[in-house]
Formats: structure tokens, sequence, C-alpha cells
């Protein structure tokens, strides 16, 4: 278990901090994000090399693991919680939130399709081209994303969702995950 100390590193949330978790993630979707801009400038000069390869892979699994199940997290779990903690009230902002995130995770899984296949090439050692306009626009897209739902998203979740969905929210998460969450 990390222990936090004055000037030293927060301790990391636990599987019981669903909030805290999806918070993390954010941090580790951007340094994969940051991962693939230096991909993109490292491959004009070194091709598919044995560096090259390990970080294709890397995020290439990041992407298709544990960003799968973020957004599955929030769309299956914390958006309805949050939308029902709601119930009764006039709830447009909170809907169109909700509704512009989907739309966002839709597009980011859109930015994301030609990059996977490109990192596959990569990964497995063939010469590949990956473009940094089309690296930029979804690392771009992503850190958009993350900042509204670091900004908007988590304090109003945190603020109007009760303990009790709070719990089933971090079940959901660690069943999706095979019993972990993180």
């Amino acid at each position: 278990m990390a222990v936090s100390f004055p000037g030293g590193p927060a301790a990391a949330p636990t599987p019981d901090d669903p909030l805290g978790l999806l918070s993390a993630c954010h941090g580790r979707i951007a340094r994969q994000c940051a991962t693939l801009r230096r991909l993109a400038a490292h491959l004009p000069t070194h091709g598919s090399d044995a560096a090259a390869q390990v970080a294709a892979a890397g995020v290439a699994r990041y992407f298709q693991t544990a960003a799968i199940h973020h957004h599955e997290d929030e769309e299956e779990d914390l958006f309805p919680a949050l939308i029902e903690s709601m119930a009764g009230s006039d709830a447009v902002c909170l809907h169109a939130l909700v509704d512009g995130l989907i739309a966002d995770h839709a597009r980011l899984a859109a930015l994301w399709a030609p990059l996977r296949q490109i990192l596959d090439e990569i990964a497995a050692g063939h010469p590949a081209v990956l473009p940094a306009a089309q690296v930029e626009a979804f690392a771009a897209a992503y850190a958009a994303h993350i900042q509204r739902e670091e900004d908007e998203l988590l304090p109003l979740a945190a603020r109007l969702i009760d303990d009790d969905a709070l719990a089933a929210i971090s079940r959901a998460m660690k069943a999706r995950r095979g019993g972990e969450a993180g």
C-alpha cells in the first residue's frame, strides 16, 4: 500500500474508490497518448525497431483493454448512477453532459481504429508510418475529454452519487476486470 506524506506521492486509489480509479485512469490515458506521440516521432528515424515494437504493443494493449473498460465503467455504471441521483430533478444539463461524453467515446473509438492497425504493424516489426496528425488528433481529443470529465463529471458524481451506488459501481468495475479494478 502506498503511503502519502507531505510533498510525497498520494496514495493510489483503491478498488473501493471508483471515482478515484476513474481519475487515475485519466492519467494513464494521458501517458499512453504521450507514448503514442513519441512513437510517431521515433519511427521516421528508427523504423519499427525493438523499442517501437514494445511501445506500439503496449499502447495498443492499453487502449484495447483498460481504456475500453474505462468507457464501459462510465457508460454502464457511472452515467446511469449519476442520472438516477437526479431523479425527479431538472436533469437537462446532466443529460447533455452525459450525452456529450458518450459521443466523445464514439469519436475516440473512431480515431483509435486506424491507429490500432498501424500499431499492430509496428508491434509485428513491419515498416509503418504513424501519421503525426492522426496521433495528435487522437491525443488532443482524449485530452479535451479527460479535462471535461475531471472538471465536470467527477466532481458532480462525487457530490450526487450516494455511497451505496458508488459501492455498486465499484463492484461492477471489479467484475469487468475479472475481480480487480484499476
